[in-house]
């Protein structure tokens, strides 16, 4: 099948399945934690609104923002 495009079919196949053994190899020294240090995502707004209230406040843009 490859006789004419290879010249030599066996080298490129035994190259092929060492990089396999390797890599198969190479996954096995990866570190893999069960409970990695994940920091969850925070949001910070920040809401000018001069001469109101803390409950007009609350009602008019915190509420439709959650």
């Amino acid at each position: 099948m490859f006789g004419g495009i290879l010249k030599r079919p066996v080298l490129a196949i035994v190259i092929s399945v060492l990089m396999v053994f390797v890599g198969l190899l190479s996954l096995y020294q990866l570190p893999v934690s069960q409970f990695p240090q994940v920091a969850p995502t925070t949001v910070n707004v920040f809401i000018a609104y001069p001469g109101s209230s803390a409950d007009v406040l609350i009602k008019s843009t915190i509420i439709p923002l959650e």
